[in-house]
């Protein structure tokens, strides 16, 4: 367990108010909220608990430029997301939204001063070459040309390579799972998708996964993740999704995640939630996953990397270990995504691109 806690993380566990910070500690606030892609989330704070007429100007001034690039992103993602209604108007299949794009279109919890990139979409397996040619009809292109880096994501991988808009230069991920088949706790895609539910009000092809299967993914996505510049965000998310489950559902999510097999990182997503969130009501939920975690030893070592990898990516969140955590976690991701024989030499021609400049992935 940590001793202290970064300002933006004691705002976000309400043990530090916004009223009662003074100009320094805005200043830090801000610094840190930006780095964590959470500065509107701070905007919609404040003025739901009416303090922006209170603010100075310089801080009224970060916080609502914050805001407006969270909107204009939300309302650029929504365009996307209509664009892509009419791409798949005559597909094979329909797709369902995952992540960002489903929070958007659905107006999901975490949506509201939530940052946006890519759209990522779940299809099943065997229509993935009729889907990808008829995005491609829309102005979506493969945006890896690299043999090696087609094989990878396309032999290995839960999605194709990356598809970008030629003129727009939206991305769309095509996934036809949520982890990389070489994942050992890669989960049968027929579940989510049978699982899927339609968008209330809107008349498409477009789905987004069930409320229980929308938590389990935010909660794999971060526990597989091997970069968390952005973790606390992500962890952001998935409190705002378990807040809106009663303790049933909570139970119930539990069942889902061993059906699914990833009771693992639905472990680790109720721990931190609780560790560094200071979430309630998850014991229960927790007190039925007894099993699901690692040793008690192991316990000590993932706190020890998680509760620093997941802190705000700015100086004044960092202690000496915490490069070390985020080398540790990175190799751990590569580690549950493939096994070694394809893992080594995956990583040494990682290295070697990185070297040469070519790897910006």
């Amino acid at each position: 367990m940590r001793s202290s806690w970064p300002l933006l993380v004691l705002v976000l566990r309400k043990e530090r108010t916004l009223a009662a910070l003074n100009q320094a500690e805005w200043d830090l606030l801000i610094r840190q909220a930006k780095r964590s892609q959470l500065a509107a989330k701070i905007y919609y704070r404040a003025e739901s608990e009416n303090l922006l007429t209170s603010l100075s100007h310089g801080v009224l001034r970060h916080l609502q430029s914050a805001k407006v690039q969270a909107d204009k992103q939300y309302r650029d993602f929504l365009w996307e997301i209509d664009c892509l209604k009419k791409a798949f108007s005559q597909a094979v299949s329909g797709a369902i939204l995952l992540k960002g794009a489903a929070y958007a279109a659905g107006e999901f919890p975490p949506y509201k001063g939530r940052l946006f990139s890519d759209i990522d979409i779940l299809v099943p397996f065997e229509f993935i070459p009729a889907i990808e040619q008829q995005l491609l009809i829309h102005g979506w292109v493969s945006a890896k040309q690299d043999a090696y880096d087609q094989k990878y994501y396309r032999q290995w991988m839960h999605e194709i390579p990356p598809l970008t808009h030629i003129k727009r230069g939206s991305v769309i991920d095509l996934h036809h799972n949520i982890l990389p088949r070489t994942a050992t706790a890669c989960p049968d895609a027929d579940l989510l998708i049978k699982s899927a539910v339609p968008l209330t009000g809107v008349n498409s092809n477009l789905q987004v996964l069930s409320p229980l299967d929308r938590v389990i993914h935010s909660a794999t996505h971060l526990f597989y993740e091997g970069e968390l510049e952005h973790g606390l965000r992500d962890l952001v998310d998935l409190d705002a999704l378990i807040s809106a489950f009663d303790e049933q559902e909570r139970l119930q999510l539990v069942d889902r995640a061993f059906m699914l097999g990833l009771q693992k990182p639905v472990y680790y997503g109720m721990r931190y939630l609780q560790l560094i969130l200071n979430a309630q009501g998850l014991t229960e939920a927790l007190g039925k996953m007894t099993n699901a975690g690692p040793v008690i030893s192991g316990v000590w070592l993932m706190d020890a990397l998680f509760l620093r990898a997941l802190m705000p990516d700015h100086l004044s969140c960092e202690d000496k270990w915490t490069p070390m955590a985020r080398w540790m976690l990175y190799i751990r991701s590569h580690y549950l995504r493939m096994p070694l024989h394809l893992l080594f030499p995956h990583l040494l021609r990682k290295v070697w691109m990185r070297l040469l400049g070519k790897d910006r992935h």
